[in-house]
């Protein structure tokens, strides 16, 4: 039974620290956020001689913009927002499971069992002490998620999930929580606050009861303050995320403290506390420590610093998942682990899983697409060396050789796939109507997770990928790039309530004047007089039929026009 607990354990932690944000990808269908934020601000009509960003430097007039649009906005929400509401919830449950199994909460289902069997004077009044225990819990991690919410807000928490420093403090904290589940030191309330809550949950009444779960909450904070923050920031934040994630990890944790107060008998199939604990921790630990890199590789991208180019992401993760699979076979013993006298089944497979993870992304250091995990690496466009390509910047600037002259922005952003696009829709524009081709608009976004795994999965297509480079001229729009615009070309934008000073904002104020939405991936089909050739747009559309039959529909009504 311990044996089979430790292996499930372990396969959860995988799942829910590592793969949170790649898992994340069928809740983006739409950004929701964005979406449903942008319906308080009004949208202009945008007629021929204002497509340009640069004749928007004066302030966008009140008129509202077309129902058409507006009501698009709505139904993409609306379509998106079930799908992202239960992926959410599931990733919070998994991490309340995942948490139990810590040794800050594992330890106190005895002390939980014994508190109630005190307590009941009866078998019903023993139930309904347990079912209310297990409502505390609910409600006070609920409550936590919505003070975040009334906090940040939702446009709040949508702005800076994309802003660099935002993901650089990210990173740093991911960095500390890793750490501490490694045994460095202990991430704790202070003590105050728990003598406090622990005096009073001895008391009698309801009260009682509702101390002894918030005594829960302090107590376990420095196992579940790593695992609910790494949930929070690995997925993409709405107006309902932190309360969705909070009580998907509360109703783990409830219904299992819950079940055990209920019936005490079932402790004995529990394995007993020791050194496998820490060991669930340890795992934490390192993925913690990978998923960090996500961050950091977010911010890097968009500033260009070139501090995490792929390779070196790759390779700091090949160490941490050989390090894991060391660690798991009882060849490094932190300060916490007790000896490991030998080496379970289940330890030894887990081990092997991560070492299968590191063989399978050594190929990635000289160019391999890596589709498992290529939302969450860095671009192809940011190795230094590809086989069969020569190197990421000499690629990228093999294929602007194209243009008479060098292609605006072509210098710091690439297209995969060796793609020869644009980066600039005015200049995109103004090409496709010197070669006749429609326009591909692609807005995107370095820290866009889905962005990656579209261009991994689906432009990899070789029909998709023939059609973007032989039919279509493609324009990707970064919609978070911070690189600083020149101050001729700066101006306030109306309709984002901010000074654009950025090449991101200026494509952010583009796709939001336009097309009433600021979500990434987001794909539009225009003729040669900026027109949309087939309405509405999509987002992220991973089956490659539905997404050929797109570009080919736009190609057919691009054709009837002429």
């Amino acid at each position: 039974m311990k044996k089979l607990n430790l292996l499930w354990v372990l396969l959860l932690a995988l799942f829910t620290v590592f793969y949170a944000g790649n898992s994340y990808a069928q809740q983006s269908q739409e950004d929701t956020t964005a979406t449903a934020d942008m319906g308080e601000i009004e949208f202009t009509t945008i007629g021929s001689k204002e497509d340009s960003i640069a004749n928007s430097k004066i302030p966008a007039s009140k008129e509202t913009a077309v129902d058409s649009v507006k009501n698009d906005a709505t139904v993409a929400a609306a379509t998106s927002e079930p799908t992202s509401l239960w992926v959410t919830f599931g990733l919070g449950l998994l991490a309340g499971l995942a948490a139990f199994f810590l040794p800050c909460i594992f330890p106190m289902v005895p002390l939980t069992v014994g508190f109630f069997t005190k307590r009941a004077e009866s078998k019903a009044k023993g139930i309904r002490s347990a079912i209310i225990y297990g409502l505390s819990i609910i409600v006070i991690y609920v409550g936590l998620g919505i003070i975040i919410t009334l906090i940040w807000g939702a446009s709040a928490l949508n702005q800076i999930s994309t802003d660099g420093f935002f993901n650089v403090f990210i990173f740093i904290i991911l960095l500390i929580f890793g750490i501490s589940f490694l045994g460095a030191f202990e991430i704790m309330l202070p003590s105050s606050i728990v003598n406090k809550l622990d005096a009073k949950s001895d008391s009698k009444g309801l009260g009682g009861i509702f101390f002894m779960a918030a005594t829960l909450a302090v107590v376990s904070f420095s196992c579940t303050g790593p695992l609910i923050g790494t949930s929070l920031v690995a997925i993409n934040t709405d107006l309902l995320t932190p309360i969705v994630v909070m009580f998907g990890f509360s109703l783990s944790l409830a219904l299992i403290f819950t079940t055990f107060a209920i019936f005490p008998s079932l402790m004995t199939g529990l394995p007993k506390s020791g050194g496998w604990l820490n060991s669930v921790k340890v795992v934490l630990g390192f993925l913690e420590l990978g998923l960090s890199l996500k961050f950091l590789s977010t911010a890097d991208l968009a500033y260009h610093w070139g501090i995490l180019d792929r390779e070196v992401f790759l390779a700091i993760w090949i160490v941490l998942a050989i390090l894991l699979g060391v660690y798991l076979l009882g060849k490094i013993k932190f300060s916490h682990d007790s000896d490991l006298p030998y080496v379970s089944v289940p330890r030894f497979f887990v081990a092997v899983a991560s070492f299968v993870f590191a063989v399978y992304l050594i190929p990635g250091l000289w160019g391999a697409p890596l589709k498992a995990v290529s939302a969450l690496v860095p671009p192809l466009a940011t190795q230094d060396f590809v086989i069969g390509e020569g190197s990421g910047t000499a690629a990228a600037a093999s294929h602007s050789e194209t243009s008479n002259k060098k292609k605006k922005y072509a210098d710091f952003l690439h297209i995969p796939h060796g793609i020869d696009g644009y980066f600039d829709y005015e200049e995109a524009l103004a090409y496709a109507k010197e070669v006749n081709k429609p326009l591909f608009l692609d807005f995107t976004g370095h820290g866009c997770v889905n962005c990656r795994e579209m261009e991994a999965r689906v432009w990899s297509d070789k029909e998709v990928l023939k059609r973007l480079k032989e039919d279509y001229i493609v324009v990707s729009l970064y919609t978070d790039d911070k690189t600083a615009l020149p101050e001729n070309e700066q101006f306030y934008s109306q309709i984002l309530k901010t000074q654009v000073n950025t090449v991101g904002k200026k494509f952010q104020h583009l796709q939001a004047e336009r097309f009433g939405t600021i979500a990434q991936p987001y794909y539009v089909l225009l003729d040669t007089e900026g027109k949309e050739l087939v309405s509405p747009p999509i987002g992220v559309e991973f089956k490659i039929d539905a997404y050929l039959g797109y570009l080919d529909k736009g190609l057919s009504e691009f054709a009837n026009k002429k």
